[in-house]
This record gives C-alpha cells, sequence and structure tokens, in this order.
C-alpha cells in the first residue's frame, strides 16, 4: 500500500483539514477492460489537487468513477462522511459534484443561453447568469451564437459555465486546456484560481504541468491505474526530475 501512504503523506502536507473526497483501493472495469488498480488519494476542502499522467494512466477513468458514470467499480470512495462508491450519477450530482469532460459535451445545436440554463440546479449557491459573464465575457457577447459556431476555447468555457450553474461546489475539469491557444489557457487558469477563492473544491486532470503548477495546491501522479507519488506544489521543483521521467517530457 505504498501509493496510499504517499496520498496520506501528501494530504497531511498540505495542512487542509476537512476531507471532502476520499478515495481508497479504487478499482475500475470497461467492460473486461481492468483500468484502475487500487487508486488511493484525498481532497480537501477548497484545494485545487491535480492527477497527473501520461496518456492512458487512468486519470479520466477515475473521475468518471468518482461521478459514477463507470458501472463495474469497487473499492471506496467516500463525499464527505457518505460512501457513494456504488450511488448513481444523478444522484452524486445532486449532492454537489459536477464533471466537466474532456469532450466539453456541448449540444451543437443550442444556443449559448440555452446551453447555460439546460443543466438543472441541484443545490443552493449556483452562480447566476452575471456572474458567470463576469468570469466569461465572452459567453455573453456570443450568446445567441450556436454551439457549432464557437471556437474550441469558447467551448470549454462554456463547459465550464455550465457546471457553475448547478450549485456544485466540488467540481471535477477533465483536461481543461487541451488544444487551446496561451490567452485563453490563462483565462481558465485565472478562473480556477477565482473559483477556489469564493471556496470551491477542484479535482483537475491535466498533462500540461506547467499549466497546472499555476494552479494546484497538490499532484498526484497517476500510473497504470495506480497513484505512484504526491507532492504539494511548495515542493514541485524539488520534485521536477522525477516528474519529467513520469510524464516523459
Amino acid at each position: 500500500m505504498a501509493d496510499s501512504k504517499m496520498a496520506d503523506a501528501a494530504a497531511t502536507k498540505s495542512g487542509a483539514a476537512t476531507p471532502v473526497l476520499t478515495v481508497q483501493n479504487l478499482e475500475a472495469w470497461y467492460g473486461e477492460s481492468h483500468i484502475l488498480h487500487g487508486i488511493n488519494f484525498n481532497v480537501n476542502a477548497g484545494e485545487v489537487v491535480t492527477l497527473l499522467g501520461r496518456n492512458g494512466a487512468g486519470k479520466t477513468t477515475t473521475l468518471k468513477s468518482v461521478m459514477g458514470i463507470i458501472g463495474k467499480r469497487t473499492g471506496s470512495i467516500r463525499f464527505g462522511d457518505q460512501d457513494i462508491t456504488r450511488t448513481s450519477s444523478d444522484k452524486i450530482a445532486r449532492m454537489g459534484v459536477a464533471f466537466c469532460p474532456e469532450e466539453r459535451g456541448i449540444f451543437a445545436s443550442l444556443d449559448v443561453r440555452e446551453n447555460l440554463l439546460l443543466p438543472p440546479v441541484v443545490r443552493p449557491g449556483g452562480l447566476s447568469l452575471d456572474q458567470i459573464f463576469e468570469l466569461f465575457p465572452n459567453l455573453k457577447e456570443r450568446l445567441n451564437s450556436q454551439g457549432t459556431k464557437l471556437s474550441g476555447g469558447e467551448q470549454q468555457m462554456l463547459a465550464i459555465a455550465r457546471i457553475l450553474r448547478t450549485g456544485a461546489r466540488f467540481l471535477m475539469l477533465d483536461e481543461p486546456t487541451e488544444g487551446l491557444a496561451p490567452v485563453i489557457i490563462q483565462q481558465i487558469g485565472h478562473t480556477i484560481a477565482r473559483l477556489k477563492k469564493e471556496g470551491f473544491t477542484i479535482l483537475l486532470v491535466e498533462q500540461n504541468f506547467r499549466f497546472a503548477a499555476t494552479v494546484a495546491d497538490r499532484y498526484y501522479i497517476v500510473e497504470h491505474g495506480k497513484v505512484i507519488d504526491g507532492f504539494k506544489n511548495s515542493d514541485l521543483q524539488a520534485n521536477m526530475d522525477k516528474l519529467h521521467t513520469y510524464l516523459g517530457v
């Protein structure tokens, strides 16, 4: 259980006191394919925690397992004081957990306003449209534009904005910067930093660790469906050689 010990040590060193998400011995399958092999990590209230790893390491599967999208999973997933390992995704969403997928899931035939208003409000405290437009002014300018006519950056803003309306306070963002221009990546970074300041807790999957370094409190390295290392942001420089080896960059 070396990975579990590293996960616990990284969380302890972070100084945060209240665990929001605790994942222990998580295993998951796509059909007969065994993807996760005993994942262990936790996320504390108000943190931005990043899962780093190569393509196919199991990062996205981890997020989908937490969200209840993966049908076959074992181990323990606790959200606050509730075991959600076998809870359906709609019930997990009503607890205040939101997932922004890598493919964004924008409805192409709907305009920006319709995409924003489509998801139901599951809990009080969601952002109003005015607050969303303050974060993403581009969306206000494109309010009547169909999803097919948005740039990749605008689609990513819309995908994040859509879950902010729901009242969820635990956000899982899967590769939010992939394929985006540097100016949009910077805007996404500012948004994550602001959400953290406003009390959101964020679990982020990223391959771009240079971006992750601007927003994350802690990191877990995922390889072959297991957490193999973990450290806090202040220890990033001391772990750069290992990180280059892990990520092959």
